[in-house]
């Protein structure tokens, strides 16, 4: 059997070369790379459902004696806010500074008062619902003059946190 010089040779280079290129190749230095990873998480505020009711029933004027009403709201918030800012306006009827129930087709109004209390829990996020205390009172003599018939308010609560 007859060997070729020639290709021994190129087979022995190519090998060399070979073993060149992957030895280099492992002893390249290796480079590094720190990610920072980020994200901002808002706080938030947020009522639970977009109308709650505040409901002082029939008043009787023959008895005029201040009527309360109590309902209450959910609202929650993000987990570590710790004040949220809850306020009402004034109403669709105010005169002035006083919220006013109009009557349903005439000018009559009746003021009442509004007192929010909020939930003393701390903020959960919004799996922990947190309640919003809604009183109001509608003193006796502001009813006794006006007409009979439906009145009422609306009210925007805005909360912030």
């Amino acid at each position: 059997m007859m060997v070729n010089k020639n290709a021994c040779t190129k087979i022995v280079s190519m090998g060399i070369a070979l073993s060149a290129i992957l030895m280099s190749a492992s002893t390249m230095a290796a480079g590094t790379n720190t990610l920072t990873v980020t994200a901002n998480v808002v706080g938030t505020c947020k009522f639970s459902t977009t109308t709650s009711t505040l409901a002082f029933g029939a008043l009787d004027p023959s008895v005029g004696v201040a009527v309360n009403a109590a309902g209450s709201t959910n609202y929650w918030c993000t987990k570590g806010v710790t004040t949220a800012a809850i306020a009402a306006d004034n109403g669709a009827n105010p005169v002035g500074a006083v919220r006013n129930m109009k009557h349903a087709t005439l000018a009559d109004v009746i003021p009442y008062s509004l007192v929010l209390t909020p939930s003393a829990t701390a903020p959960g996020g919004p799996g922990l619902a947190l309640t919003l205390g809604l009183a109001g009172t509608v003193a006796g003599p502001a009813y006794t003059a006006v007409s009979a018939g439906n009145y009422s308010d609306t009210v925007t609560l805005s909360i912030t946190p």
